[in-house]
């Protein structure tokens, strides 16, 4: 994507389900855990670089021996400063006790981090905040090992404030209102409660509270808590926990918004947001790795079961499909197909564009990220050069010469590699037009590859506020004198906010909606239909627990898609720009087409699949009339 935006957090479970000393003996090392933590989250550092966090719990440990232990940074480099930490810790031990050297019980013992059940998480900060507090994991300490509660996701959650006042009814002062707080403390009260309720048994047995811990362990139900605790959730998450004694969880919201893929065998049981990530960790075929179903939890017990169990009915799928255009990693088998079909059903209206003239074309990407979904365009693309081949071999046959056939016969599709992102240019001057100068130059190109009667056809991942390529793209594009410059976006227009993860919550930050409104400006029906879809949101009320409407629809429904991608070809573009530009976008239909299993389009179509979504994008609209630029979530 050429313009940041925010990605989402990662997730990654470990649970090693032998004695360290079995990973000693056959990987040479009883780190075998660490190691593969770190890879893991090393293999999702592109879903968060603001903050990362470990976190791990001994199994069997004596009182008065650290059984848990943390480590959260948010230094530039959060998940190298994280093990660079751990490994920096266990050293100076091993070198102070150089007897623990072939002790694996000893390591165990002594040595902090080191653990058969581990937490890790990479982040991006929704709101933000990039302090330490909020970095994940979160800890939530008791001197009961039950009611130790070490909790990471990836998550937004759109009625924090209804879970925060409920949570002071159940008499609870809560140190903040947010998500990530009030869902660990609504888990905590129902651990709490479910501890108690085991204990006030095993009392009436007989059983004093040493000799009941072990039965609590036994008897605890994670299933019931994750229940209770999730009934009035309202948002998009997956949500991975701990608790000291050594149980474990993993839950996904009903709707499936958030991924999270696991995979175990007698060795391990692992979870993660994204599934090669598991594949290369692991060298482990992609069907044994299994997704986990929407309102499911795949808990870890104490002993060693490893259970996937329904906590919340399913809702219709609406898998977040952000992650199949550019979040996920391309290595997954199925986005990588998924990412090329993007591009080639875009070449339909890119041949239209171009007036089915391929000679005179040249095909790029944009970021790197679009590269996968250019392979696709670019095969579309050598399709219909193949068929222009065809045609006019057929038309003349009968008079072709050797020489005539080779020439045809030679034509091949002109791709080049046009933008290259320079090393991240500092905006040091903070005076506007210095500063855009400099945004200009963030992108170079390629000279010398481009003549005066081209068109050069660019594919992005998506437009979300096209300063980027208002700014400096298009400009620089627009140096090598092209007849026309074409901008396609693998993903449909950005209309909507995401309020379940995605960092995309003001109305006007999305060229969308600045086109529309520029569209209703033209025909002087800005201020009725503002006014109508205003008091509209108005009138909503934000504490119901019922399905409210899209009021802000009703801005883009006058007008074509096609209108509102000229719009915004003309948003993005100046006076200074010689070439033509026309901008295409993937169609809504297209999209589900190339990911049948991930539609969830809410910020596309504004359909958004919880109660939550369509209170966010009224109050979002709420805050665009009243210039207030607070988040909606």
């Amino acid at each position: 994507m050429s313009e940041l935006i925010k990605h989402e957090c990662g997730i990654a479970q470990l649970r090693l389900l032998k004695p360290l000393s079995y990973y000693k003996e056959k990987y040479g090392t009883a780190f075998y855990g660490i190691n593969k933590m770190y890879l893991m989250l090393e293999k999702q550092h592109n879903r968060g670089q603001d903050g990362a966090g470990f976190a791990s719990i001994k199994l069997d440990m004596k009182p008065g021996y650290r059984y848990i232990s943390r480590y959260r940074s948010n230094a530039p480099q959060p998940i190298q400063d994280v093990f660079e930490t751990i490994n920096n810790r266990i050293n100076t031990e091993m070198k102070l006790h150089p007897e623990y050297q072939d002790d694996v019980e000893a390591q165990k013992q002594n040595l902090p981090y080191l653990g058969e059940l581990m937490l890790g998480h990479v982040r991006y900060g929704t709101y933000g905040k990039n302090s330490l507090e909020s970095v994940h994991p979160f800890l939530r300490q008791n001197n009961w090992m039950h009611r130790n509660l070490i909790l990471a996701g990836n998550f937004n959650m759109t009625n924090v404030s209804e879970l925060f006042e409920n949570l002071v009814k159940l008499g609870q002062h809560p140190k903040e209102k947010a998500d990530t707080i009030t869902v660990m403390e609504k888990i905590g009260h129902f651990l709490d409660s479910e501890v108690r309720k085991l204990y006030k048994n095993l009392k009436k047995e007989g059983f004093n509270k040493q000799e009941a811990s072990p039965h609590i362990v036994e008897q605890l139900r994670i299933s019931k808590i994750l229940k209770k605790s999730s009934k009035d959730w309202d948002g998009g998450y997956v949500m991975a926990g701990l608790l000291g004694h050594g149980d474990a969880f993993v839950l996904r919201d009903p709707s499936g918004i958030r991924p999270a893929f696991y995979y175990h065998d007698d060795e391990i049981a692992v979870v993660c947001s994204e599934r090669p990530v598991i594949q290369t960790a692991f060298n482990v075929p992609l069907e044994k790795v299994s997704e986990l179903k929407p309102g499911n939890a795949l808990i870890t017990k104490r002993d060693g079961r490893v259970i996937e169990k329904e906590i919340i009915k399913p809702l219709p799928k609406k898998a977040c499909s952000f992650e199949r255009i550019y979040f996920s990693r391309g290595s997954d088998a199925d986005i990588y197909k998924e990412r090329k079909m993007l591009g080639r059903l875009l070449m339909p209206e890119v041949l239209k564009a171009i007036d089915y003239d391929t000679k005179n074309s040249v095909f790029s990407y944009i970021p790197n990220t679009a590269e996968t979904s250019f392979y696709g365009m670019v095969e579309a693309a050598n399709d219909e050069l193949n068929r222009q081949k065809n045609t006019k071999i057929l038309k003349e046959k009968d008079q072709l010469t050797d020489k005539a056939l080779e020439e045809i016969l030679s034509q091949k599709l002109r791709t080049e590699k046009i933008a290259i992102k320079d090393a991240k240019l500092r905006t040091f001057i903070t005076e506007d037009s210095s500063r855009d100068d400099l945004v200009a130059h963030v992108y170079d190109v390629t000279y010398g590859v481009v003549k005066s009667e081209d068109h050069l056809v660019v594919i992005d991942d998506s437009i979300v506020r096209g300063t980027t390529l208002k700014k400096s793209i298009i400009k620089i594009l627009d140096r090598l004198g092209p007849k026309q410059i074409v901008i396609v976006s693998s993903a449909p227009q950005i209309r909507y906010p995401d309020c379940y993860g995605i960092d995309m919550a003001r109305l006007d930050d999305f060229v969308a909606f600045r086109a529309a409104l520029a569209l209703h400006k033209e025909q002087k029906t800005y201020d009725s239909v503002v006014q109508d879809v205003y008091q509209k949101c108005k009138s909503q009320d934000e504490l119901s627990k019922t399905a409210v409407d899209n009021y802000v629809k009703a801005i883009y429904e006058p007008f074509s898609y096609t209108q509102i991608s000229d719009k915004i070809a003309e948003l993005l573009s100046d006076e200074s720009i010689k070439a033509k530009v026309k901008v295409i976008y993937q169609t809504v239909d297209n999209l589900h087409k190339a990911c049948p299993d991930h539609l969830g389009d809410w910020y596309f179509t504004g359909d958004y699949p919880t109660i939550g979504g369509s209170k966010i994008v009224n109050k979002a609209f709420i805050n665009f009339v009243e210039g207030n630029k607070k988040r909606a979530y």
